[in-house]
């Protein structure tokens, strides 16, 4: 029977491994999302993988030679417990399936915040401090006022650091 696993992927070679995985008749899912991209003052938009370092391969242990992923291009290594790959549980990769756009990448919805609403920081060098949502930095940051030593001061922090609550 056809399960999920997870390989870890050389820096920056999901693609490849994408590639030649497939070549080699598996089953890979890369999930990917538009990630803005800054550099020299321009911005763009590229095509990111969800999870980087790691693709998904969908293949049946007893009937796939499934040791040779491991000398794949691209690949590091299958995610093993022991000697044996470890499956990936059920409905999770057909969950981040569910969330591909017509364009086949994953659309990531941000929380919205309110500007003025109360945030706590989980963490960072700020974890526990307590803030006030100003705005969005960009996709993946938020700039909250704190205040600190008396006096308001704006900091930016990871998206994922932040959650709503006094």
């Amino acid at each position: 029977m056809k399960h999920w696993y997870v390989a870890q992927t050389l820096v920056r070679a999901e693609e490849t491994a994408r590639l030649n995985l497939a070549r080699q008749g598996f089953e890979p899912y890369l999930p990917r999302y538009w990630r803005e991209r800054r550099h020299a003052r321009r911005r763009d938009l590229v095509k990111a993988p969800l999870f980087p370092g790691y693709i998904f391969v969908q293949l049946d242990l007893e009937k796939a030679p499934w040791r040779s992923i491991n000398g794949t291009l691209g690949v590091s290594q299958l995610i093993c417990n022991g000697e044996r790959p470890s499956a990936v549980a059920e409905g999770v990769v057909e969950a981040i399936r569910a969330r591909e756009g017509d364009d086949g990448l994953i659309q990531l919805q941000a929380p919205t915040f309110q500007k003025g609403e109360a945030l706590r920081i989980v963490s960072g060098a700020l974890a526990d401090c307590f803030g006030f949502f100003e705005k969005m930095a960009d996709q993946e940051r938020v700039i909250l006022l704190l205040d600190l030593l008396g006096r308001k001061v704006q900091v930016q922090a990871p998206l994922g650091a932040v959650v709503p609550g006094p």
